[in-house]
């Protein structure tokens, strides 16, 4: 099976997380932030990834390194679990409604590194949730786990419909590309290898 676990610890947060891209069985995230559980929950359930994060972090002060760092450990996670990336279908592609809301995400698991951010949100906060965090989560993992991804909300006035249309969209584009395909024997790269 493809898994990977780690612990991270830094003066501002102490992370354990597991990922497992083949068992979406064992989900359970507790982060101290309500609403990012709950995303991180939708990313995975509709990713079929198995995903245990435990968090603590320096909350007195705001969500954001919480957030963040979770996102660098995520995507870390990610990248080790696929290993050398043979016959994995590399591309996904996802648009979810959440009611008036439709976010949208693309993404390639190429080795390649970047991120495009599309999203406006009217409410600030949600919970202790600081809805700019999204944007922070999104690169953080992008960047660790050396994927290109694209987010976008196409529209929606609601901000949770909004954030949590792109978190499912998230999982289900991620669990796409991560899927082995039998069809596949090497790797989808006229290099001949992802790196």
């Amino acid at each position: 099976m493809r898994t990977a676990t780690k612990k991270r610890e830094t003066l501002e947060t102490k992370i354990e997380v597991a990922v497992n891209l083949d068992d979406p069985s064992q989900v359970s995230i507790d982060t101290g932030v309500g609403f990012f559980d709950h995303m991180l929950n939708a990313f995975a359930r509709h990713g079929r990834i198995g995903l245990t994060v435990q968090a603590e972090g320096d909350l007195h002060i705001d969500s954001h390194h919480t957030v963040e760092d979770v996102g660098i450990v995520l995507g870390q996670l990610v990248r080790e679990a696929l290993g050398d990336k043979k016959s994995i279908n590399r591309y996904g592609t996802a648009y979810v409604p959440m009611d008036e809301a439709l976010g949208f995400v693309s993404l390639d698991i190429s080795g390649r590194p970047f991120f495009v951010f599309d999203a406006v949100f009217s409410n600030e906060k949600l919970g202790n949730f600081d809805t700019e965090l999204v944007q922070e989560f999104l690169q953080a993992f992008a960047f660790q786990s050396a994927i290109t991804l694209h987010a976008k909300v196409l529209y929606g006035d609601n901000t949770h419909h909004k954030i949590e249309a792109i978190f499912k969209a998230l999982g289900r584009a991620l669990g796409e590309a991560v899927r082995v395909n039998p069809d596949i024997e090497e790797v989808i790269s006229t290099k001949g290898l992802i790196e």
